[in-house]
């Protein structure tokens, strides 16, 4: 059974930047989706970003133009890099790994924007 584990969070003040890794125990094969979502306290989590085998890409409009997702098969990891943090991206971010027969997703980890 595939697992994926995160990485990358922490403690960042506004305008900052963090990226968190994605690592899956196995092979990444294609096809795949993979997406990055976040849950802050008392609301829904919510999908950020993500991408497929073919490279095509998605992000929440409260992201784009500053958080950048990608892919690196040959390492089994993907990243999503953040800048220009805000504190309403603070949140808990998980990867999500899909793909035939697999549905992964990840532990989380904390993300906090504060000065």
């Amino acid at each position: 059974q595939v697992q994926v584990v995160e990485s990358g969070g922490g403690l960042v003040q506004p305008g900052g930047s963090l990226r968190l890794s994605c690592v899956a125990s196995e092979k990444i094969s294609s096809p795949y989706f993979m997406g990055w979502s976040r849950q802050a306290p008392g609301k829904q989590r919510e999908l950020v970003a993500s991408i497929n085998n073919a490279g095509i890409t998605y992000y929440g409009d409260f992201v784009k133009g500053r958080f950048t997702i990608s892919m690196d098969n040959a390492k089994n990891t993907g990243y999503l890099q953040m800048n220009g943090l805000k504190p309403e991206d603070t949140a808990v971010y998980y990867c999500n790994l899909q793909g035939p027969r697999l549905n992964a997703w990840g532990q989380g980890t904390q993300v906090t924007v504060s000065s």
